[in-house]
């Protein structure tokens, strides 16, 4: 039997054996340190004991049954091309044939055999591989819930739970801005967003050049992880031949919120330049042209937007409607009256927004009709007249006064609330990275 010191010496060498290999790893901390020594009686008032302690096998087995039973895991996978349901819950880990059946055959679930390639799909099992839970947003956005019950299986629809997410982008004008943000994941509700906050400054019909630059810090909502729908962007700059852009977005105490410059002015017109979102100018203001329809020389009191049949036509300023009806060579069209005594015209109008009719109050972006060729027409397009104290002016180079700014307490909130989304700007500007999530 050993002694007592020698039964502590042997303690001391094991504990300095411990720490010298657990200081391998830190040695450039340890010569920049030091360890401190410690004096020879310091674990001499320490005893060991060591006790086997032996759970009841019936412990034990109940344990290892009760864990079994209410363990479960989450799996998730995207669809891919080719895959069958098979297939996919074999990826999932889904090991249940009264699953498998109820997936094929079942029509509650045909939205799941109709996924979409990229669609993603959560599964929840027990360690048998038994479905306890199947989770996804089918093709039309809507969450699909298939959950076991006492009876098997049911499927349900429920109200997907969003997550919100900021979102950065920037691309490049190669030849147009649908290309551009095409090239760059940019979806298409922003890219038309972007096109109508800088309609007013650009014209994206003529001014557009090779090279031209543009950076965007869009919402996107998620669901399970997956990306659902694009909201408001919340920043943008757009570089037009070399003169920049910026906007911001603002909501005030009242809910109130627009688009303004990084130093607080509002970015807002009291007309848009266009009543379409995006489309080709096919004639222009003029005081001679020929008629491709009364083949003869007369003035152009508008323009023409070319677009397909059916392309909403937008409001461009606030006013109420004075005339809503077929009138000659217009074909459908709406009148619409302004303040400062300003008038807009939109003609050829396949049908109108349900509804509307004369002295209706309309506001800016409202839609008030839709693209055809009714009347004198070639084919579908816009035309669109402004008017002011009853002279014709053209509407692609007329001046339009800004809305109403921000006072003092406005711009101060602004300035705070804004802040972060100016440097996000400055920072895309300045890493030109095409994404940023």
């Amino acid at each position: 039997m050993l002694s007592q010191s020698t039964l502590i010496q042997e303690k001391k060498s094991k504990l300095r054996w411990i720490v010298a290999l657990s200081s391998l790893p830190l040695l450039g901390v340890v010569t920049a340190f030091g360890i401190a020594p410690q004096p020879d009686n310091t674990f001499s008032s320490i005893t060991m004991a060591a006790e086997k302690i032996v759970l009841p096998y019936d412990t034990l087995t109940t344990t290892s049954a009760t864990n079994s039973k209410t363990a479960t895991f989450w799996r998730n996978e995207h669809v891919q091309r080719g895959d069958t349901v098979t297939e996919l819950l074999r990826r999932l880990q889904v090991e249940d044939s009264s699953a498998s059946e109820y997936l094929h055959r079942d029509q509650a679930a045909a939205s799941f055999r109709q996924l979409a390639v990229g669609k993603s799909v959560q599964a929840e099992t027990n360690m048998d591989g038994s479905l306890l839970t199947l989770r996804y947003l089918d093709n039309k956005g809507r969450q699909t819930l298939i959950e076991k019950g006492i009876n098997g299986l049911k499927s349900s629809i429920q109200t997907p739970l969003l997550e919100t997410r900021l979102l950065m982008r920037t691309g490049e004008i190669n030849s147009s801005l649908f290309a551009a943000t095409d090239a760059i994941d940019l979806p298409e509700t922003t890219a038309i967003q972007l096109a109508e906050i800088f309609g007013n400054d650009i014209d994206f019909h003529r001014d557009l050049r090779k090279g031209d630059k543009f950076s965007v810090v869009y919402e996107m909502n998620y669901s399970n992880g997956e990306p659902v729908s694009a909201g408001r962007i919340q920043a943008a700059e757009f570089i037009n031949q070399g003169q920049s852009y910026r906007v911001v977005y603002f909501k005030d105490k009242n809910a109130h919120g627009d688009y303004y410059t990084p130093d607080g002015k509002s970015r807002r017109k009291v007309f848009l330049r266009s009543p379409l979102v995006f489309s080709r100018i096919s004639s222009g203001f003029s005081r001679a042209r020929f008629h491709p329809v009364l083949n003869k020389w007369r003035s152009h009191k508008g323009v023409d937007y070319a677009a397909a049949q059916g392309t909403k036509v937008k409001v461009t300023a606030d006013g109420t409607v004075s005339f809503v009806g077929k009138k000659g060579g217009y074909g459908n069209v709406v009148i619409v009256k302004h303040k400062r005594r300003h008038t807009t015209l939109y003609g050829h109008l396949s049908r109108f927004a349900s509804g509307l009719r004369r002295g209706q109050r309309v506001e800016q972006g409202d839609i008030i009709g839709f693209v055809g060729m009714t009347g004198l027409a070639t084919g579908p397009h816009l035309h669109y007249e402004f008017i002011v104290n009853d002279q014709h002016r053209d509407p692609l180079r007329a001046t339009f006064p800004d809305a109403a700014p921000l006072n003092y307490a406005q711009k101060l909130a602004f300035q705070d609330a804004t802040r972060s989304l100016t440097a996000r700007l400055s920072l895309l500007r300045d890493t030109n990275l095409a994404k940023l999530d």
